[in-house]
């Protein structure tokens, strides 16, 4: 998978790194080309936040990164899907969790819906989910707060909506 960036945690004390994550994500088209988003809100480690997402996870240890996003987006949409292609990897780290994150961005579509069940510990934070066309999102990126949390995740995935945005064919 291409390298779309390399980031790092310049928000938190860098106490180290102990461990590594692979981590799937989806740009998850509707039949409208809406993408989904979801609506983040947590008040822990990283302190009060609210922000966007895209929806995705950890991949477990004997799952294909396809099929970790299918599971992933089943949980957290409650959508089957189909993987239309692979987008990038990017690399971050989260400082106070002393984590590498190995993020593997896909584009997806809709196929069949099914039901939200929410497994983890992290989709305790999914406030709501937002269906918005590509422009609406990278507006929303763009408005994100440019601190914290939210300045990581912004940072990460900006990048990768400009990609999907050219490949729907936008400026």
């Amino acid at each position: 998978m291409k390298v779309i960036n390399k980031l790092k945690d310049t928000e938190f004390p860098n106490i180290g790194i102990s461990h590594t994550r692979n981590i799937v994500r989806g740009i998850i088209l509707n039949g409208d080309n809406k993408i989904a988003l979801l609506k983040i809100k947590r008040d822990d480690i990283f302190g009060k936040a609210n922000y966007y997402e895209t929806p995705g996870g950890g991949k477990k240890q004997f799952e294909s990164l396809k099929d970790a996003l299918i599971r992933e987006i089943d949980e957290e949409l409650g959508y089957k899907i189909k993987v239309i292609q692979e987008l990038g990897l990017v690399e971050d780290d989260y400082n106070l969790i002393m984590r590498h994150n190995m993020n593997h961005y896909f584009l997806g579509r809709v196929v069949e819906k099914t039901m939200i069940h929410l497994e983890s510990f992290g989709d305790s934070f999914i406030d709501d989910i937002v269906w918005v066309s590509i422009d609406e999102a990278i507006s929303l990126y763009e408005q994100m707060s440019d601190s914290g949390v939210a300045k990581l995740v912004k940072n990460r995935e900006l990048p990768i909506l400009h990609i999907v945005k050219k490949i729907l064919g936008g400026k």
